[in-house]
């Protein structure tokens, strides 16, 4: 019945037998023993080549014979020759046990030089700015295979995201995110800067009266609330709010020829500086500072390949205390 079917297949129909019998009650490794008997034909060398000693090894094959119902191996002269249906397995047993021991049990790895795979990034658009091209410049000399797909999500939904494995990573300031089943690490502390038209005619520092009083261009990114804006409400403060922007770099545009201010992450000041002529104006109170940290789910915390890109993230973007933004 099983002479036209494939080793492979023989095998498969011989351990279906087995586990018929009642798998839990099989030792797999018999079939180590199995592979290795059936290259080595002899019970010494066999025992030698899987680390047992003489007797253990003899115990081993009468298992295999009574679970096979088949002596498998007989003495013939100085080697224990095959049966045919020793013959008949020992391809597909061969091939079961290398792949056990290759893809099941080798530990998993991630070579990013020859990787071709896409990450997803969960990161506001200041992220987008202040993270992504130090890792640009790292992958383009490491794992120039390697593509970045980077969202920005209210930071509620960027639970569920890396819970679900619709992103690999989120990086930036997320507080939802600092509970049971995550794990963070702190990249930087950064805090706020108010901003102007290089030719704002408002002081170099500012009293609160004349802070609450000036005309603020405030961005919200949709679905997200700001550290800063918290803190005014919490200190009940009001600002007067001319204009309200989804993105902090519509600033470019915005700016420039205005009467406006703006108070903004400083990695924002120093980007937006890098483009346009601004003023930094002081302060009348301390901003409260913001803890910069990348989390990712627990179910990615052994992935090689997370572990790498996280490693990458972490040696690119860490910064001692308050550091500023770098070139």
């Amino acid at each position: 019945m099983l002479g036209s079917l494939p080793p492979f297949a023989k095998a498969m129909v011989w351990i279906a037998r087995i586990h018929a019998m009642d798998i839990r009650s099989v030792d797999l490794n018999l079939l180590v023993i199995f592979d290795a008997m059936a290259r080595h034909r002899s019970v010494i060398r066999t025992g030698e080549a899987v680390g047992l000693s003489q007797p253990a090894t003899s115990a081993a094959l009468a298992r295999l014979r009574t679970l096979f119902d088949d002596a498998l191996f007989v003495r013939a002269g100085s080697e224990m020759k095959p049966t045919p249906r020793a013959l008949e397995l020992a391809p597909a047993v061969h091939r079961v046990v290398e792949t056990i021991s290759t893809d099941i049990l080798q530990q998993a790895s991630f070579d990013p030089a020859h990787a071709e795979r896409a990450f997803t990034i969960l990161t506001p658009d200041i992220g987008e700015i202040a993270f992504l091209p130090g890792v640009l410049r790292r992958l383009r000399e490491e794992a120039p295979g390697v593509r970045l797909h980077t969202v920005s999500m209210p930071r509620k939904a960027a639970a569920e995201a890396l819970e679900t494995g619709g992103a690999e990573l989120a990086v930036g300031f997320f507080p939802d995110l600092r509970k049971a089943g995550f794990f963070q690490q702190g990249l930087f502390k950064t805090s706020y800067a108010c901003i102007s038209c290089a030719q704002h005619k408002a002081p170099a520092r500012m009293t609160l009266r004349q802070f609450l009083a000036a005309r603020h261009v405030v961005v919200r990114p949709e679905g997200r609330e700001h550290a800063f804006d918290r803190w005014l409400e919490e200190k009940g403060h009001h600002r007067r709010v001319m204009l309200e922007l989804s993105h902090f770099m519509s600033l470019l545009a915005i700016l420039p020829g205005s009467d406006l201010v703006a108070t903004v992450p400083d990695d924002i000041a120093t980007a937006v500086g890098r483009h346009i002529q601004l003023r930094r104006i002081g302060l009348p109170f301390r901003p409260p500072v913001i803890e910069v940290q990348q989390f990712w789910h627990r179910r990615m915390q052994h992935d090689p390949a997370n572990k790498w890109l996280r490693g990458v993230f972490h040696a690119v973007n860490r910064r001692d205390g308050q550091a500023p933004l770098p070139d």
